[in-house]
């Protein structure tokens, strides 16, 4: 079994349309500078550990690291974009042309089990990525993998058949009922699913000063916090 192809869901960090909830205390372009280091750092991360492939799915213009492959994002609603990934990087073992392997339905193939993560967890380590990918990559092993974010929402999902996917399609997203929602979405379609650990991503001030604090203190992020988010103590001045 080869190893499963991990997707980086992005968006092209540009001011006023990124980490709009850090706006105040930040200014949009600190904003987007904190988003656009959080991305450097997962890209990196993602970079270093196993996969059997690495896709940048994104909405706007950011360029994939030298080696990856680029997806544009397909869709509105963020449910639809995430089915979608998982659908649109969805390789089926057939002679069929490249275009009809988008179709989630055809089960002629076996399709490579996917990984899916975001942006907002700076904190990922390889080692987190290396074990979801070694679970899927198991033949005994689970057929899902999600990460539950403090939040209510999920940091990652792993499918084994990623057709699977279109379950988040009825789910609300950025809610803090998400995580719950999708997990019991994907018991309903008999998979066995393994929690992955807890992660919480970024969406506050708070939030990037606490996430900043597990990262390494050269990484990107950490930098970039420290640089221009402003502190509780300082915003109260």
């Amino acid at each position: 079994m080869s190893a499963p192809q991990v997707l980086v869901l992005a968006k092209t960090p540009e001011p006023g349309r990124v980490k709009t909830r850090l706006c105040p205390p930040c200014t949009p372009e600190q904003a987007a500078r904190i988003a656009a280091a959080a991305l450097a750092d997962t890209l990196d991360t993602v970079a270093t550990a196993t996969a059997g492939a690495r896709i940048l799915v994104v909405d706007g213009d950011h360029p994939a690291p030298a080696g990856w492959a680029r997806l544009a994002q397909r869709g509105g609603p963020l449910a639809d974009r995430l089915a979608n990934a998982f659908a649109d990087t969805r390789p089926v073992a057939d002679t069929r042309p490249v275009a009809d392997t988008r179709l989630v339905a055809d089960h002629r193939g076996t399709a490579a089990a996917t990984l899916l993560i975001g942006m907002d967890t700076p904190q990922l380590t390889a080692a987190h990525l290396d074990a979801a990918v070694g679970l899927l990559g198991t033949a005994d092993g689970p057929d899902a993998v999600l990460g539950p974010a403090d939040d209510g929402g999920w940091w990652a999902l792993g499918l084994r058949e990623p057709g699977h996917a279109e379950a988040l399609r009825a789910i609300p997203t950025s809610t803090a009922h998400t995580g719950r929602l999708t997990l019991a979405a994907l018991r309903r379609r008999g998979l066995r699913v393994h929690l992955l650990p807890r992660l919480r991503d970024v969406d506050t001030a708070a939030d990037a000063h606490a996430v900043a604090a597990l990262c390494p203190p050269g990484s990107r992020f950490a930098v970039a916090v420290d640089a221009d988010v402003p502190s509780a103590a300082a915003v109260g001045r």
